[in-house]
């Protein structure tokens, strides 16, 4: 069995039914982001130690597409295909979350803690 992952991605890639009134991460690019964030670490060479999956409904379309990273349990949301360099550079490989597109649960805990 592989060692655990030094940091581990989830992108919604719920889908909802047309007209659902909280929306859905599918139809705001999921798939696209989570293909993304594949490659990029892929090319960067830190496969095995960092991996991003699809996850089913983390019950923040509203907030879609929606990304938590883990183990530090930090929530993104309105992520973007061309967002995903900066949170790997950022955030997975440096330790720093990306501020600008946290979701605001996130934003408290980091101001309280």
């Amino acid at each position: 069995m592989p060692p655990p992952f030094q940091r581990h991605v989830f992108v919604c890639t719920n889908r909802r039914p047309d007209g659902h009134p909280k929306g859905c991460c599918a139809t705001k690019g999921a798939d696209e982001v989570r293909a993304a964030f594949k490659e990029e670490l892929d090319k960067r060479g830190v496969k095995g130690r960092m991996r991003a999956n699809a996850a089913g409904c983390l019950d923040t379309c509203s907030f879609g597409v929606s990304v938590v990273v883990y183990p530090e349990g930090t929530w993104y949301g309105g992520v973007k295909v061309e967002d995903v360099p900066e949170i790997v550079e950022q955030h997975l490989m440096q330790g720093r979350p990306v501020e600008r597109l946290l979701m605001p649960f996130s934003r408290k805990e980091k101001a309280e803690g």
